[in-house]
């Protein structure tokens, strides 16, 4: 297949566009604007492949993308592109607003133009896989159960709730349009690549640098945890194995308070990477006034593509959480330094690989 993957130099779509060279046959072509969270460094082990071509468009450039799938010829979309941060879209909702809806739509625009065009046997294997979150269906108390594919969407955040709006307008092309669609819903992803504003490479990094470790309120916010490659490998089984018109939830069976983590963190790093002073990164810790709107538990039920399809997590928690670190710890002076210090952005400008969609 000819594969188009949105967003694919950010966390998760790296992690998928790296997986589909090491491991399948198949061509892509990763689209992304470039914003701070996009990093071509995250490709770099397959930016030389014959198989990968990477254009820099904003995917609200409607005209960009048709001239993208006129040139691509794409068999199957995965879309991945959005602004994900919670605190940022609190601060600053306009870009979620602007990206993760007005673009999702300029993108179902422009592929509903290029499915028309195909012939019917084309048709009749192309795919959109729209990924989208766990935060759609807004929060759970201790003893609510799990989210299942039919929760009702109750968003809480500036950020979920421009992924729930992106949702439902892919569902409504389907229905509307008869868009072959999927959609995925996951958990909190965590792994190698991970922008370190986001928990768990925030506190790696900032127990390596000496700095406090910031929880919200007490910590005692509830998460499901995924590893994001075993994420990349359930996306990729949807996309070829999932029906057309279904969602499915992704989950790592991992639910963890937000203390939890930061404290498993902490232990790993005590085994692994000890202070000079012998004395435990725990010490670091500090509780910080929590975030207005802070969901309180998220919790996947993923038995419906466990069932349907045969994906299971291969990574524990713990065992994720380690290879995390050892990451982090190995590039640290390499990807990390040039993240923090935003030399990454700044080399990214000499680069040509497969044009531009300005």
């Amino acid at each position: 297949m000819k594969i188009i993957i949105t967003g694919g130099a950010g966390f998760i779509g790296s992690a998928v566009a790296r997986m589909l060279l090491n491991d399948t046959p198949h061509k892509i072509c990763v689209v992304d604007k470039l914003t701070y969270a996009g990093n071509l460094e995250s490709l770099g082990e397959v930016l030389e492949s014959p198989r990968f071509q990477f254009r820099q468009l904003d995917i609200c450039n409607r005209a960009g993308l048709d001239i993208l799938f006129a040139e691509f010829r794409p068999d199957a979309i995965m879309h991945l592109a959005a602004e994900s941060h919670v605190d940022r879209s609190i601060d600053g909702p306009g870009e979620f607003i602007q990206t993760n809806i007005n673009g999702t739509y300029q993108l179902l625009e422009s592929v509903r133009k290029y499915f028309d065009s195909l012939s019917a046997d084309k048709q009749a294997t192309f795919r959109f896989l729209h990924v989208s979150t766990d935060e759609v269906y807004g929060d759970l108390g201790e003893s609510d159960g799990l989210f299942r594919e039919d929760t009702p969407y109750a968003p809480s955040s500036p950020y979920s709730a421009s992924k729930a709006a992106s949702d439902h307008l892919v569902r409504a092309w389907h229905r509307t349009y008869k868009l072959p669609v999927l959609v995925t819903n996951c958990a909190n992803n965590y792994g190698p690549y991970h922008f370190p504003e986001k928990l768990i490479p925030l506190i790696i990094l900032n127990a390596l640098e000496g700095k406090s470790l910031p929880v919200y309120g007490k910590g005692q916010q509830i998460r499901d945890w995924l590893y994001v490659e075993d994420h990349a490998r359930a996306l990729y089984t949807v996309l070829t194995t999932g029906k057309i018109g279904e969602t499915y939830n992704i989950g790592g069976h991992n639910e963890k308070r937000n203390i939890e983590v930061v404290e498993a963190v902490c232990s790993l790093l005590d085994d692994l990477y000890p202070r000079t002073d012998h004395s435990s990164y725990r010490e670091q810790i500090t509780f910080v006034p929590d975030r207005p709107g802070h969901d309180l538990r998220y919790a996947i039920d993923a038995g419906k593509i466990e069932r349907e399809l045969g994906w299971t997590p291969i990574e524990t928690f713990e065992s994720g959480l380690r290879k995390t670190i050892l990451w982090y710890l190995s590039h640290r002076d390499t990807w990390c330094k040039r993240v923090q210090d935003g030399s990454y952005q700044r080399e990214r400008l000499g680069l040509n690989l497969g044009g531009s969609g300005k």
